[in-house]
């Protein structure tokens, strides 16, 4: 409920907000109450910013062909966020210097100064501009995916629901699909290296303004990487070279001999090797958000209440369409505070992970939703990915309300389990291409394909043999949209994801236990250091060698239970 913004507000241009900053700028504070309001004001501007944009950014990408939904979303980045930022940095140095901040000593108010700091620390007004070009040029990756789509057997298909025919039995089919999907995503290859070389440039201009050598040590800084530093993602690396590629061959050489081929071709690795077709386990996207709350009341209560509620204010939209942006998200509404989920849904068992996976973000939100401090709400993306990494696993039993037979029911939860983990080596091989892309910011395309097709050799496992379809490997990295929209932001989903194979392992001991710690974990939004809010979630901020090993000994136990 607003008690400082109108209530009617409508935000059509800079002038229209431009008052508040001007007000809370230039108020006088005299007592520890009057710095405590003034915080709550200041908040709930920033609540109502931060919804207008998400609004139009959500509407954007659910219909990219909508040009005045684009035009409303640019205007915002290009027009009104560039004349917030030296606002915000001014209402910061304010936060920062006024006496009383001093006096406030609980833990949440120390990371929320900490954060402001850190932004004050790196904030250069020649960065405004430069940041709403980044802004605008990253999202052109979103229409230039949304536009790509195949014509299979007189129907147009987009790519998510191409990928479907990729588990089909008919080898014929999947070959066809594979490479009618391989030639359109060829012809965007140009497009997309000149999109990425740009952002490349621009980022690396903004990381020289604010005084480093580099993006990649900016951005560390910028996304608030106080518990961990690039050595530790190093390491991160090598442990995932060490211990999760031998465990992703051994399951691909068996596939492969299940398979019965004697080369294990790209077309061949989605495609269920004892001849059962794909996994369907429902049709339409208001089927998937109704078994989901259906499964998330037996996990707990109170998810089913958030969904429900989010169904009923139309804040979900499932269904993939043509136009729709790619890909999936959670979108928080700091104002409102019911978030909102986006997918594009074709039926297949990766969408219902994906539904559970915004489901646990949305239920993070929800938890969350009571904290004092809209900055209190702006999660580190490690606790983020934890409350949705999470909630894949611990819904997994529950998956009995999509699958009534038991062989389907149990190919579901092994196929999450393994895929979980291959997942591994692709989030340390995104992550290690972007350290070499930022610290070497003036390499060509060569260079670039090079290096990736490098790291495939490190991080890949040579049963699969792409004899013949070496550019689609050369440019698989083109398809991952953190790299051009949200840069760094990737190595999280494989911290987190350690993180959740603890929770899970908790669960299958004690359920209610792990339950409970997760929720105590996420209700306390980002007012604890990272490293404690995983020990109350019930698990260790470890991402080393040993921990890798040791999660591997449960994962390795529990697919015991699935082998036929």
């Amino acid at each position: 409920m607003r008690t400082y913004i109108a209530k009617d507000l409508t935000i059509n241009t800079w002038e229209d907000v431009k008052p508040y900053f001007e007000e809370l700028h230039k108020r006088v504070i005299e007592t520890k109450e009057e710095y405590l309001t003034w915080l709550k004001n200041k908040s709930e501007l920033d609540a109502v910013l931060e919804e207008d944009c998400a609004w139009r950014y959500i509407k954007m990408t659910i219909d990219t062909t909508d040009a005045e939904c684009s035009k409303s979303y640019n205007t915002f980045i290009t027009d009104i966020q560039p004349e917030i930022a030296p606002w915000d940095d001014k209402l910061n140095e304010k936060l920062m210097t006024e006496p009383f901040g001093h006096e406030l000593t609980d833990s949440g108010i120390k990371i929320y100064r900490r954060s402001i700091e850190t932004t004050l620390a790196l904030y250069r007004e020649e960065n405004i501009v430069l940041d709403a070009k980044v802004n605008e040029e990253s999202q052109k990756f979103g229409s230039i995916s949304a536009a790509q789509s195949i014509d299979y057997k007189g129907e147009k298909y987009t790519m998510q629901r191409a990928g479907n025919f990729l588990r089909e039995q008919d080898a014929t089919v999947r070959k066809d699909v594979f490479e009618l999907m391989a030639k359109r995503r060829a012809e965007d290859r140009e497009k997309l290296d000149d999109l990425f070389n740009e952002l490349i440039q621009l980022r690396h201009q903004i990381a020289l303004n604010a005084g480093f050598d580099n993006y990649r040590d900016y951005k560390f800084k910028v996304l608030g990487r106080f518990d961990y530093t690039k050595e530790d993602c190093f390491n991160f690396h090598r442990a995932v070279k060490s211990v999760i590629v031998p465990f992703v061959k051994e399951q691909q050489e068996k596939h492969k001999a299940k398979l019965g081929v004697t080369h294990l071709k790209p077309w061949d690795t989605e495609v269920d090797p004892d001849g059962c077709a794909p996994l369907k386990p429902f049709e339409t996207g208001d089927q998937l958000i109704e078994g989901c709350i259906q499964m998330f009341a037996k996990v707990d209560p109170y998810f089913a209440q958030c969904l429900t509620q989010m169904r009923e204010m139309k804040h979900i939209d499932l269904d993939s369409k043509p136009g729709k942006a790619p890909g999936g998200y959670n979108y928080p509404l700091y104002e409102s505070n019911v978030p909102f989920i986006f997918m594009n849904a074709v039926g297949s068992q990766r969408d219902l992970v994906t539904m559970v996976h915004e489901g646990g973000h949305a239920v993070h939100s929800f938890l969350s939703a009571d904290l004092e401090l809209t900055g209190y709400k702006n999660l580190p993306s490690e606790v983020a990915e934890l409350a949705s990494m999470s909630m894949e696993m611990l819904s997994m039993p529950h998956w009995d309300y999509f699958y009534k037979d038991l062989n389907d029911l149990n190919r579901a939860k092994k196929e999450q389990i393994t895929s979980t983990i291959k997942l591994l080596p692709w989030i340390a091989q995104i992550d290690e291409f972007q350290h070499w892309i930022y610290t070497n910011p003036t390499h060509s395309n060569e260079e670039r394909t090079n290096k990736w097709t490098s790291l495939n050799r490190e991080y890949g496992t040579g049963v699969t043999d792409w004899t013949g379809y070496e550019e689609v490997t050369a440019t698989s990295w083109q398809r991952q949209l953190h790299l051009f929209e949200v840069p760094f932001y990737y190595i999280e989903y494989g911290i987190a994801q350690l993180g959740a194979l603890g929770v899970w392992k908790n669960s299958l001991s004690n359920k209610e236990l792990a339950i409970e710690n997760y929720k105590n974990a996420l209700a306390l939004g980002y007012t604890k250091e990272l490293k404690e809010l995983y020990a109350i979630a019930g698990v260790d901020f470890d991402f080393s060698e040993e921990k890798l090993s040791s999660l591997m000994a449960v994962v390795k136990y529990e697919l015991t239970k699935f082998e036929q």
